[in-house]
């Protein structure tokens, strides 16, 4: 089907717009922008720059997407954004392109939900299936995995990672790398061991839970440093994927860990 276009809306001619999109009211749609089969945009919605949106996105209204990042390094070199399918995203939501410096991209992924004001930055790379809790804010070059939840008015600062399934609280302030599977809450952000609920939900096997659990012990609780834990999980709990990517979470940090 043929996109429909309303007649308050401005789409630039060199535009590409994929089958049966919606382009709403007053909303704004840039020279170098792509729109994959499906993509609705709700009223008063701005996406320019060079930017790819993957069918199905929804998006509602006042987002802008695309724009310059708040960078003070920028000097309008070309760089991208980039978004995946399915994804909802809504009102007064911000995305920033990337940089020169950062990698060039800002890269979202697939089946994200991002709620009312929520602001990605320059140059952060955000898996699938990830929630942002309304005004939750990303600084630039932040890494997000797959499921992660990023809780109401909370702020990850820049160049953290936030780790697979993990699960951040409201209101809190993340300074450095949040690791997988745990919960993550406060000002300065604390890390209070493995989300066993998250994981039973998601149907992980009571044996995976268990050897988390006890990984998680080893690194919060049994008085041990960071090197000195990661080398107990290891000789301790064996044959469990989740584990090692846990360690390998930790061991990769540049900026150290949540503990």
């Amino acid at each position: 089907m043929a996109a429909f276009i309303h007649e308050t809306a401005l789409v630039s001619p060199h535009a590409s717009l994929g089958g049966d999109c919606y382009i709403g009211p007053f909303s704004t749609v840039g020279d170098q922008v792509t729109l994959g089969d499906g993509v609705r945009l709700e009223s008063h919605v701005v996406v320019d720059g060079q930017t790819s949106i993957g069918e199905g996105t929804h998006i509602f209204p006042f987002v802008s997407i695309g724009l310059a990042p708040q960078d003070l390094k920028y000097s309008g070199e070309p760089t991208s954004t980039e978004i995946g399918k399915r994804n909802q995203i809504r009102e007064f939501v911000t995305i920033h392109r990337g940089t020169a410096g950062g990698g060039g991209v800002t890269r979202i992924g697939d089946d994200n939900l991002l709620m009312a004001q929520a602001h990605v930055a320059h140059d952060c790379q955000l898996g699938s299936s990830i929630i942002m809790a309304n005004a939750a804010t990303l600084a630039g070059h932040v890494e997000i995995a797959d499921k992660a939840n990023v809780g109401a008015y909370s702020g990850v600062h820049q160049f953290c990672r936030v780790g697979l399934e993990a699960f951040i609280g409201g209101y809190s302030v993340v300074v450095k790398d949040a690791p997988p599977f745990a919960v993550i809450q406060g000002n300065h952000a604390k890390c209070y061991g493995l989300n066993r609920i998250g994981m039973k939900r998601r149907g992980y096997s009571p044996d995976t839970i268990q050897k988390l659990n006890h990984a998680y012990h080893l690194l919060l609780s049994a008085k041990l440093n960071t090197t000195q834990a990661v080398e107990k999980i290891r000789e301790e709990i064996k044959n469990c994927s989740e584990v090692d990517l846990l360690v390998e979470f930790i061991v990769s940090s540049k900026r150290g860990v949540v503990k």
